[in-house]
């Protein structure tokens, strides 16, 4: 077995993506808290941001069919390039948005170029990153997620109180985000074996896995394996569980505590920084059982199961009268969360070549895209139906985890190879 060179380029594409990842988060969660204000100008109701909302998921979950196959078939570098494009074109567009129609045509914009995200993270981590370690880089990347959620609020407060900007002009300045990213993406990735930066011995560790042939796979051949469902089922379950701590949190707080989170930041960075806990260390504890001798199948469903377990509080947060404990619950259930995508998010590349993994998780992304129009439209007929009401969200939200593991379970008992 190889031994870890001194040469660790690999973590500065770690670094590349887990930038690329805020940057994604911060375009994402925009409307997300300004919302309650753009409501009250613009008159929406709840129903109203729920369409707004699921035009977003519409389009995230059809880009995520068309940008895993762009990744597969060009790479991520190129692919990748042409997802920055499209999701800060959109991003921009919010600024010139006035009706519903209008935010929906935006936020449809952005969906398909953000849908090129987690294909490209995933692909890219595939080659940089040998199997026993893989899901710890990719929960540092996802830990970004959450980064990307602390850090909009403090960037719609320095555009639009520092400098003095409205909404609308804060959309299109904080475009540049998308053109300083761009940059930096084509200018520093490549292919472990292009990148020139990388040592023999490092290049060992990289490559260690076995040998994949070069091929290429038909959408066909991955839609007959039962391993990419098992990976779509966990998706459409459990995405839809981080898109309404997306879209709804800043809500549920400014309705049931009158805390505007836009202006009070501290249970936000709280419960995120929790979140990216759980991502590291969700990512960390798979990868040290697999280095330990532990098959990947036992590692990863172990760390799923613990994931769940984690969410389970969010039973009793619509109970509390104290927000802090609130807070407390609701950052362990997204840290559960985080646990469990990281580990979910490795499953491709232990199942699948490298050349079909972006198509993969184009597949999963289109399923949880499809799971998160479903809970945006629902949620926003609940909250109509039962004056704001969150009780039966939160409790749908504890048994999804574990109906993803045992589907992942039943679908692929041991996470052999596909045979494509």
């Amino acid at each position: 077995m190889q031994a870890a060179a001194p040469s660790r380029y690999r973590w500065t594409i770690v670094a590349l993506l887990f930038f690329a990842t805020t940057v994604n988060y911060i375009d994402r969660t925009m409307l997300g808290l300004l919302a309650p204000t753009l409501g009250k100008e613009l008159g929406w109701s709840e129903n109203d941001y729920g369409n707004i909302v699921t035009a977003f998921q519409a389009a995230y979950a059809l880009g995520f069919l068309l940008m895993g196959w762009i990744i597969d078939r060009f790479g991520p570098k190129l692919g990748y390039t042409i997802a920055i494009c499209i999701w800060t074109l959109g991003h921009v567009a919010h600024g010139f948005a006035s009706s519903v129609a209008s935010f929906m045509a935006a936020r449809m914009v952005l969906g398909v170029g953000e849908a090129g995200h987690f294909p490209s993270v995933v692909r890219a981590s595939s080659e940089w990153f040998p199997q026993k370690e893989r899901a710890y880089a990719i929960g540092w990347v996802n830990s970004a997620t959450t980064i990307g959620v602390i850090l909009t609020a403090p960037t719609i407060a320095f555009f639009m109180i520092s400098l003095g900007l409205d909404w609308r002009q804060t959309f299109i300045y904080t475009g540049l985000f998308g053109v300083v990213l761009l940059v930096l993406w084509r200018w520093h990735y490549s292919s472990p074996r292009d990148s020139g930066k990388v040592s023999e011995g490092e290049l060992a560790w990289i490559e260690q896995d076995p040998a994949e042939s070069v091929e290429k796979i038909a959408w066909t051949s991955l839609m007959r394996t039962r391993s990419a469902w098992a990976f779509a089922v966990a998706k459409f379950l459990t995405d839809p569980v981080w898109f309404l701590m997306l879209f709804w949190l800043p809500k549920y707080f400014a309705s049931t505590y009158n805390v505007d989170l836009k202006v009070v930041l501290l249970p936000m960075i709280i419960m995120y920084l929790l979140s990216d806990i759980g991502s590291i260390a969700g990512g960390w504890l798979s990868s040290k059982l697999i280095q330990k001798g532990h098959s990947a199948n036992f590692a990863r469903k172990v760390t799923l199961l613990i994931s769940g377990c984690c969410v389970v509080p969010l039973l009793f947060v619509t109970g509390l009268q104290n927000m802090w404990l609130a807070v407390g619950l609701i950052g362990l259930a997204l840290a559960g969360h985080q646990s469990f995508s990281s580990n979910l998010l490795s499953l491709p590349p232990d199942m699948f070549p490298k050349r079909a993994v972006a198509s993969v998780i184009g597949l999963g992304g289109f399923a949880g895209g499809i799971g998160g129009m479903i809970m945006a439209k629902s949620v926003g007929l609940v909250l109509d139906a039962t004056n704001g009401n969150y009780t039966l969200i939160f409790a749908a939200c504890t048994v999804v985890y574990f109906l993803a593991v045992g589907c992942i379970h039943m679908l692929s008992p041991k996470l052999t190879r596909a045979d494509v």
